[in-house]
């Protein structure tokens, strides 16, 4: 390893070709400089300077080593000042994790807002459901997670609650209550239901089969899609119906699916469902406080739920 003051002493020689004056512009004296060149010299194995009565001049293999040497400082001078940054919150990179985000215009224009106020940060954005999103903010492979419910018990985990958003039914248009108003829950116990599979979010799972269960019947569900957008397409072509978040009511297949609003339902007046933000306490990124002090969705910190 050789030290960076060695290749300054060097470039300043290289520089001068005179090591008198390299000495006087490094503040140090003359033989202190050519034993410390000499040393460089050793460690690299070869004569960096063709010294003679006449003067210094660089050898071949001194210009290419000054090329090498200025490239060296230039990068870590580089790296000094990316890592300052980072430290202070306006560069590095930072792991979104996400349910499909393409419904959400709040979170959407937050994300951009982020982007232009830190734009030397790199914003890496996966969409994945919430029980892998859970396990990547616990595990530190994701920085933040816009997740349902959480469905793991972590003790380092903090989650702030975004927006509470209907829960709807949706249903084929041709679907004889299609035309209702508003759509009693009660009466969908003999209907084949679709729902996205418990693994990839138990806490949204369960939270929609606890909404059957009170209003008096458990789910039959003929299909499973881990997508949204696919549940609706099986919506669509007659499988079912489902319950989903209001959100996606307002973005696909409107000829061929309605959504209706569920009357109340035991003691929940507005069926409703929650979009969390969440973080793993233990990471001290400074990019963290920045990406959350941005948003702006009134929303209120609430402890980790779990299942």
């Amino acid at each position: 390893m050789i030290e960076t003051r060695l290749l300054r002493q060097f470039i300043a020689v290289a520089e001068e070709l005179h090591f008198h004056k390299a000495a006087i512009r490094l503040h140090m004296a003359q033989p202190p400089l050519s034993q410390a060149i000499n040393r460089l010299e050793g460690k690299l194995g070869f004569s960096l300077f063709a010294r003679s009565k006449r003067g210094v001049k660089l050898t071949p293999a001194g210009g290419v080593f000054l090329d090498a040497a200025y490239s060296t400082l230039n990068e870590l001078e580089r790296g000094i000042e990316h890592a300052r940054q980072v430290t202070e919150g306006i560069a590095g990179k930072l792991t979104v994790t996400a349910v499909s985000i393409t419904y959400y215009a709040s979170l959407l224009s937050s994300l951009r807002r982020f982007r232009e106020t830190i734009p030397k940060v790199q914003l890496v954005i996966k969409e994945m459901p919430s029980a892998s999103q859970a396990k990547a903010i616990v595990s530190g492979e994701a920085d933040i997670a816009f997740m349902r419910k959480l469905p793991i018990a972590a003790q380092n985990v903090e989650s702030r609650l975004l927006l509470n958003e209907q829960i709807v039914m949706a249903l084929p248009a041709d679907h004889p209550k299609a035309g209702a108003g508003q759509i009693d829950l009660r009466d969908f116990a003999g209907e084949d239901f679709v729902f996205t599979p418990q693994a990839l979010g138990s806490g949204y799972h369960s939270q929609l089969i606890a909404l059957c269960e009170a209003a008096g019947f458990y789910p039959r569900v003929v299909q499973e899609a881990a997508q949204l957008h696919t549940l609706i397409g099986l919506v669509a072509c007659g499988f079912g119906v489902a319950l989903v978040p209001e959100s996606i009511a307002n973005s696909i297949m409107r000829d061929k699916v309605v959504f209706l609003r569920i009357g109340p339902v035991g003691a929940a007046p507005n069926p409703a469902i929650g979009l969390y933000l969440s973080w793993n306490t233990d990471n001290q990124s400074p990019l963290l406080d920045s990406f959350i002090s941005l948003l702006d969705f009134g929303a209120t910190a609430v402890p980790a739920t779990t299942d």
